[in-house]
C-alpha cells in the first residue's frame, strides 16, 4: 500500500501598502505575488488599491476570513494574498499567531510583504492632512488668522533656541515640530485667501527653487571648495534676486536690539563698507551698539553671548535664594 502524500500547507501573504504613496504604485514583488496568487482577499470594499488591481486584471474577493478559515483555504499548496486594511487586520494576525504558537496545526508559510514604502518626509503628508482637518473642524483653529498667530511663531522660535542651548535632544525634536506646525498652519490659512491663495506645496516649491538657485556649486556649473566660497555664491545670487538698493534692505528691524546691531554690522563687513558705529550722545544704547559691532567682528553672536551670561546670572540668583 502506498503511503498518502503529505498535504502541502500552502502560503499566506499579508500585503501592506503605505497610505502615503499613491495607490497602484506597488513594488514589482508585490505585483508578481498578486498575479500568481490563487486568491486575493480584501475585507475593505473601499480599499484605495482595489480599482488599480482590477484595472491590472487581478481579481479581488471581498472577504474577511478568520485565521482558521484562511489556513483551511490554503490546503493543497494554494497561495492566498490578503490585502491589509488601514486598521491592520489585527484579529486575523493575532489568530494566525495563536495557531502557529499552539504547535497543533500544520501552518502555511506566512509572509508579510510590503507593497510600498514611505519615502523620507512621508510623515509630513500626515501633518498636512491633520492640519487640514483641524482647520475645518476645530472651533479655535478655524478662526485663526496670520496676524493672530504671529506671537506664537515668535514664541516657538525662542523655545527652539532655548532647546538648542540646553542641549536637550527630546526637547529639540519637540520644538522643531512646534515651529513646523506654525509653517503648516500659516500655509493652510493662506489656501483660503480670496485673491492670492497659496498652499504648503507652493511654500515648499518656493524654498526648493531658492535652495537650488543659491547652490550653483551643487546644482549648476559653479565651484566652491570652502564655506567662504559658498557664502559668496549665496550672497551674490541673493543680491541678483532681491535687487536691493541698500545692504540694509531686508533686515527685520523688529528683532532684538543686539541681534539687529550684529546683523547690520555683518552686512557692512560683508559689503566691504567702512561705516563706524555712531557715537551719538554717549548714551548706553550707543555703547551697546559699539560692543555688538565689536563682538560680530570678532566672530561672536552678541545676542547668544548676552543670553548665556543672563542664564548664568539667573543661576546665581537661584543659588543666592537657596542660601548657597
Amino acid at each position: 500500500m502506498n503511503a498518502e502524500a503529505p498535504v502541502e500547507p500552502g502560503r499566506i501573504v499579508l500585503l501592506t501598502a503605505s497610505h502615503r504613496v499613491a495607490p497602484g504604485l506597488l513594488s514589482w514583488p508585490a505585483w508578481q505575488t498578486l498575479r500568481t496568487a490563487d486568491r486575493v482577499l480584501c475585507a475593505d470594499g473601499d480599499h484605495p488599491q482595489l480599482p488599480y488591481l482590477r484595472e491590472a486584471g487581478v481579481a479581488v474577493e471581498a472577504a474577511a476570513p478568520t485565521a482558521q478559515e484562511l489556513v483551511d483555504a490554503c490546503a493543497g499548496g494554494r497561495a492566498i494574498v490578503v490585502l491589509a486594511t488601514g486598521e491592520g487586520d489585527q484579529a486575523l494576525t493575532d489568530g494566525l499567531a495563536r495557531m502557529a504558537g499552539s504547535g497543533r496545526v500544520q501552518m502555511p508559510d506566512l509572509e508579510l510583504l510590503p507593497g510600498s514604502y514611505d519615502l523620507p518626509g512621508a510623515r509630513l503628508l500626515d501633518l498636512v492632512q491633520v492640519m487640514d482637518r483641524i482647520r475645518r473642524e476645530c472651533p479655535w483653529s478655524s478662526q485663526q488668522t496670520h496676524e493672530g498667530l504671529t506671537k506664537y511663531g515668535i514664541e516657538e522660535a525662542y523655545e527652539l533656541v532655548e532647546a538648542i542651548e540646553d542641549g536637550d535632544r527630546d526637547e529639540l525634536r519637540e520644538e522643531l515640530g512646534d515651529v513646523l506646525l506654525q509653517v503648516v498652519f500659516h500655509a493652510r490659512i493662506a489656501q483660503e485667501d480670496e485673491t492670492e491663495p497659496f498652499s504648503i506645496d507652493d511654500v515648499a516649491g518656493t524654498i526648493v527653487d531658492k535652495l537650488i538657485g543659491r547652490h550653483p556649486h551643487i546644482f549648476g556649473d559653479e565651484h566652491a571648495e570652502t564655506p567662504e566660497e559658498v557664502k559668496a555664491h549665496w550672497l551674490r545670487t541673493k543680491a541678483v534676486e532681491k535687487q536691493r538698493d541698500s545692504v540694509t534692505d531686508g533686515i527685520p528691524l523688529g528683532q532684538p536690539g543686539l541681534a539687529l546691531a550684529a546683523k547690520l554690522a555683518s552686512r557692512v563687513r560683508t559689503a566691504g563698507l567702512d561705516v563706524p558705529p555712531p557715537v551719538g550722545d554717549g548714551g548706553i544704547g550707543y555703547d551697546l551698539l559699539t560692543m555688538a559691532v565689536r563682538a560680530e567682528a570678532e566672530g561672536h553672536d552678541p545676542e547668544s553671548a548676552l543670553r548665556a551670561a543672563a542664564r548664568a546670572y539667573r543661576d546665581a540668583i537661584r543659588a543666592t535664594e537657596n542660601g548657597a
